[in-house]
C-alpha cells in the first residue's frame, strides 16, 4: 500500500483553473501558512485521448492521497465524465472530503454536485485561512463522524470564522 500524504484536488479544468492555480501559489509561497503535497504532482503526463488511461493515472494519484478537495464552481455539478467519477472514487476510498465553494458560500448550495450531498463532507468558502483550517481539522472530524455512522454535509460555525478573522 502506498504512503498516503497527498491532497487530491478535483476541479473544472475548463472554468476553475485560476482557483486551482491560486491554491498552488499559496502552497508555493513561504509568506502563506498553507502547504500540502499535491497529488497532481504525480505522473504529470496524461494521455488525454483515452478516458480509461486518464482514470487509471488519476486512480494512482488517489492511492497516494489522504484528503480530497473539490473546488465547486458554477459548472461542477454538471460534470459527470471526470468530476463525478473523482467524487465517487473519493467516497469509495473513504477520503475526508472538503468541498470549497468558489462563490464564497459557507454551506452547501445549489451548485453542490448531487452525488456528494448525502455523503460525509465539510463545505467551506474559497478563502485560504478556512481551507487550511479544514485541511488541518476535518480529517479527524471525518474519522469521528464515520465511526459514529454519520453522513451528509457539515459546515463550520460563525465562531470558527471569527477566530480566523474571516
Amino acid at each position: 500500500m502506498a504512503y498516503r500524504n497527498k491532497v487530491y484536488i478535483a476541479f473544472d479544468g475548463d472554468n476553475d483553473m485560476t482557483a486551482y492555480k491560486s491554491l498552488e501559489m499559496w502552497n508555493a509561497n513561504p509568506n502563506f501558512d498553507f502547504n500540502f503535497n499535491n497529488a497532481h504532482d504525480l505522473n504529470h503526463a496524461l494521455d488525454s485521448s483515452k478516458e480509461e488511461t486518464i482514470k487509471r493515472k488519476l486512480r494512482e494519484r488517489f492511492s497516494n492521497s489522504k484528503l480530497f478537495i473539490l473546488l465547486v464552481g458554477e459548472h461542477t455539478k454538471n460534470l459527470y465524465k471526470f468530476i463525478r467519477w473523482e467524487i465517487e472514487v473519493a467516497i469509495e476510498l473513504e477520503l475526508p472530503i472538503i468541498a470549497v465553494n468558489l462563490n464564497g458560500q459557507r454551506k452547501d448550495d445549489d451548485l453542490m454536485p448531487a452525488v456528494l450531498k448525502n455523503e460525509l463532507h465539510i463545505t467551506v468558502p474559497y478563502k485560504e485561512k478556512i481551507i487550511k483550517y479544514a485541511m488541518d481539522n476535518w480529517p479527524a472530524s471525518d474519522e469521528k463522524y464515520r465511526n459514529d455512522n454519520k453522513t451528509g454535509g457539515y459546515f463550520y460555525t460563525d465562531s470558527v470564522y471569527k477566530d480566523l478573522d474571516l
